[in-house]
């Protein structure tokens, strides 16, 4: 079992930054591969970033934040980070990270473990 934490939303206005962390309980929180989704208001969730379980740390990203967005792993503190830069208006979601067991953190796996979401909002 595990826990996830969201933490590091905010207000930003259009072009600045965010970091948000993910933080884990459990001591085998290597062996999971973690995603960020979000939600905006009347859209369905959609996949962000993913980075993949254990010490290789593949990382994928959606096509709308490449390049603007990085996703990393701290397996000592069992935390996961979304580096968010250039932020544009169309950013604005509730951010959610997602644990799957030995996932790859690709978008099509079947996360199992979800936190409650932390609340991103850029300002035009």
């Amino acid at each position: 079992q595990v826990q996830l934490v969201e933490s590091g939303g905010g207000l930003v206005q259009t072009g600045g930054s965010l970091r948000l962390s993910c933080a884990a309980s459990g001591r085998t929180f290597s062996t999971y591969g973690v995603g960020w989704f979000r939600q905006a208001p009347g859209k369905e969730r959609e996949f962000v970033a993913g980075i993949s379980w254990g010490g290789r740390s593949d990382t994928y990203y959606a096509d709308s934040v490449k390049g603007r967005f990085a996703i990393s792993r701290d397996n000592a503190l069992n935390k996961v980070y979304l580096q968010m830069n250039s932020l544009k208006p169309e950013d604005t979601a509730v951010y959610y990270c997602a644990a799957d067991r030995f996932g790859s953190g690709t978008p099509n796996r079947e996360y199992e473990y979800w936190g409650q979401g932390t609340q991103v909002t850029v300002s035009s």
